[in-house]
């Protein structure tokens, strides 16, 4: 069973009818899929660059700090000793990699449940072209406001042009992206997904399982 969604043109006017694929689209199963995806996507933007000094790595002399009897003080073997102010830090961080291994098939599986999830919310919008009069910012709110889409956007197109990359950078809560690049976590995090005709395209042959370049 395939599902249809309108083709509209930058002023908001129905041109066509883009069919989706069976095949594009993934209604049984996937949740733990989509789940996993996004941990991992979120763990790899981790800098896991946390570190502290332990006694060995604490700048200081190794002298022992005072005879060990016959002072009347706790006996010291180091000034780098965790106990001590200035010393060592015990069991700390250190750096380390967060990275989670995901095999493709479940991402592939995720990116299918993910964006069939938009797709039956009626979240994804599909233009004919994406083009702007001029490179600025307001073109392009206009242009988001004349398909529907608002402020709050992802965009996804076959290939980055200079003059609407240009117009829709300065806007926080709108990321354009090559549908090579799209994952699950984006697919999700934004409240509509604009498709361009010829990104359909190329997202539709990562959807069925096809190698893209």
């Amino acid at each position: 069973m395939s599902t249809s969604v309108p083709i509209i043109d930058t002023a908001g006017q129905e041109v066509g009818v883009a069919d989706f694929d069976a095949a594009w689209l993934e209604r049984e199963k996937g949740e733990q899929a989509v789940h996993d995806t996004v941990v991992a996507f979120l763990a790899g933007l981790r800098s896991g660059s946390a570190c502290t000094k332990n006694r060995a790595k604490v700048h200081g002399t190794g002298a022992k700090p005072w005879r060990q009897k016959g002072t009347g003080r706790a006996r010291a073997g180091s000034v780098k000793s965790p106990i001590w102010r200035g010393g060592g830090v015990v069991f700390g961080p250190a750096p380390r990699s967060y990275a989670k291994r995901v095999n493709r098939k479940v991402q592939m599986l995720a990116l299918r449940r993910a964006f069939t999830e938009r797709v039956d919310a009626g979240d994804v919008i599909v233009v004919d072209e994406l083009s702007v009069a001029e490179p600025k910012t307001r073109c392009f709110v206009e242009l988001l406001a004349a398909v529907g889409a608002g402020e709050d956007a992802l965009v996804v197109v076959d290939d980055v042009a200079g003059d609407v990359q240009l117009a829709s950078r300065n806007l926080p809560g709108v990321e354009m992206m090559k549908a090579t690049s799209v994952n699950p976590y984006w697919m999700l995090l934004f409240s509509k997904i604009v498709v361009t005709r010829a990104a359909l395209d190329r997202l539709g042959s990562r959807l069925s399982g096809e190698k893209v370049k």
